[in-house]
């Protein structure tokens, strides 16, 4: 079996992937020979414990249990990095009542990984009613990490009550527009969009015409082989369009991408493990520090979805990547707080 990468000279490529649930598989994802109903089966035992690498074509698999995965010891590359996202410091309702305490269950995870990381991302609404009182007790807080930095994009929560101002105030030092900036590590150019600006309520994300301007001219200058990370707070890809679960010209800003070899695309903003491969393009969707939601289309709205003290651990959780730079590879390995 041989996997084509057409932007590449058909040179075979490594994809490695955790999947979380096996109702969010994307069936067309699975592709080049590999047989979906086989997979999906695998998936439904493989739990929140299951490493799924493609290399040179042949299919094999690890279990990791939830402390492996979160150590992912055989997983070290030559750089990794964590995403964190919608901590909603401030919010204090029956689906999570101490926000804070989460937030610290999911610093020590990072700071019990065997490497620490080079950086952390996190991918928005650090704060739930975007007040100082709140963005200063998420700082004090990962001050706490093991990691060498800390970058932001902004969630809706982030920008609900002033605009964007504080935010901005706080973490968009040296960005452009509203906060949207990039960084290179290592080989790998990271872009940290925003759309979350100027939407309404369950309305889909808006990345807007400056921003799609920015970003053209950013990756202008890059060779098709500089492997690309995109993280934003609204998922760029059409998950539940009715919710706001998307990104309304997302398809121009990925069509800005379609030269390069390896894209990944990091979100947050529906508080679950999400993942969908298309074409050179891998989308991932991360859990919530704070809360978890229901899965699209299963409930009447989305929102904090409460559920019972001790299963809660266990749908929150971070998200660890590892960069192997010899195959421009990405591992993205999900741990739960339990």
């Amino acid at each position: 079996m041989k996997i084509e990468n057409k932007q590449q000279n058909n040179r075979l490529k490594e994809i490695r992937y955790l999947a979380t649930d096996a109702d969010h598989i994307d069936h067309n994802s699975v592709t080049d020979g590999v047989d979906r109903r086989g997979f999906l089966k695998c998936m439904a035992w493989a739990g929140t414990g299951m490493l799924w690498t493609i290399s040179g074509g042949v299919l094999a698999s690890k279990i990791l249990s939830p402390t492996r995965a979160a150590a992912a010891e055989s997983l070290v590359g030559d750089f990794n990095f964590v995403q964190i996202s919608d901590s909603h410091i401030g919010f204090n309702k029956p689906a999570n009542t101490d926000v804070v305490g989460t937030l610290k269950q999911a610093i020590a995870r990072i700071n019990a990984l065997p490497a620490a990381p080079d950086f952390i991302l996190h991918t928005g609404d650090l704060s739930h009613l975007s007040e100082p009182g709140e963005f200063d007790t998420l700082h004090q807080l990962l001050k706490t990490a093991r990691a060498g930095q800390i970058f932001y994009v902004p969630g809706e929560h982030d920008v609900i009550s002033d605009n964007g101002k504080e935010f901005r105030a706080r973490y968009g030092k040296g960005t452009k527009g509203n906060g949207w900036f990039s960084f290179d590590q290592r080989g790998v150019h990271f872009i940290g969009l925003v759309n979350v600006m100027n939407i309404a309520e369950g309305g889909l994300g808006i990345l807007g015409e400056d921003q799609l301007a920015w970003l053209k001219d950013d990756v202008g200058h890059l060779s098709s082989s500089t492997p690309i990370v995109i993280f934003a707070h609204v998922p760029l890809w059409s998950i539940y369009p009715q919710w706001g679960w998307g990104t309304q010209d997302a398809e121009r800003a990925l069509g800005l991408l379609k030269r390069f070899g390896s894209v990944t695309v990091l979100n947050g903003h529906i508080h679950q493990t999400l993942k969908k491969v298309e074409g050179n393009v891998t989308f991932h969707t991360a859990t919530s520090t704070a809360f978890p939601q229901p899965k699209p289309g299963a409930a009447p709205k989305p929102g904090p979805m409460k559920v019972a003290p001790e299963i809660l651990p266990t749908v929150l959780g971070i998200t660890e990547v590892n960069y192997v730079e010899s195959s421009h590879s990405l591992a993205v390995v999900d741990a739960k707080l339990g």
